[in-house]
């Protein structure tokens, strides 16, 4: 009788010899998600527009780097042309590594950038309660920075303009979001 073959997904350590994740050592073992040397989650799986991953080997939609680092001015000015391009998950990954970078005193600011742009994709998805619950989380973590908002930052505008947008998809399903009508710097 043959030895029963390892389920990666079980807990505890791997045989001795397996790298962490089964024999595929780009995979946790959490069911295959892509990892660097670190043991640090990648994005090296295929998406489509939205985000939602497809088939290895599948042409996906153009990424945004893993490592990106942009000054906050040029993330800030990308961010808003993948939204004006209605690729709000694009735009989440660039505000993400702002979020990720940022000073201490900014990153409820850059996250809840972050998250307006998952809850539109959310909304992009079809599902509204995702939606409207990421849209008002990253409001009321811009909502902080209404009364001196770093470069720029339209806080205020972006929290009126996210609120009204959940509540319309509240009343009317995610397909009433509608693009964010506001601008996240004032004047750009």
């Amino acid at each position: 009788m043959s030895p029963r073959p390892r389920d990666p997904s079980t807990a505890g350590p791997p045989p001795a010899g397996e790298p962490p994740g089964g024999r595929n050592p780009g995979a946790s073992r959490s069911g295959g998600r892509d990892r660097d040397a670190a043991g640090r989650a990648r994005n090296a799986r295929p998406r489509d527009a939205l985000g939602r991953p497809l088939p290895r080997g599948a042409a996906g939609d153009e990424r945004i780097p893993d490592d990106l680092v942009l000054p906050p001015p040029q993330a800030l000015q990308l961010a808003q042309q993948l939204l004006d391009a209605e690729r709000p998950f694009h735009a989440h990954e660039v505000l993400e590594a702002s979020w990720k970078a940022a000073p201490t005193a900014e990153r409820d600011l850059w996250q809840g950038l972050a998250q307006i742009a998952v809850g539109l994709t959310h909304a992009r998805r079809g599902n509204a309660h995702g939606a409207a619950a990421l849209l008002r989380r990253g409001a009321d973590r811009v909502a902080g920075y209404a009364g001196s908002p770093p470069y720029g930052i339209d806080a205020a505008g972006i929290c009126r303009a996210v609120a009204e947008m959940a509540d319309r998809i509240d009343q009317d399903g995610a397909a009433a979001a509608g693009p964010l009508a506001v601008r996240l710097v004032a004047g750009s």
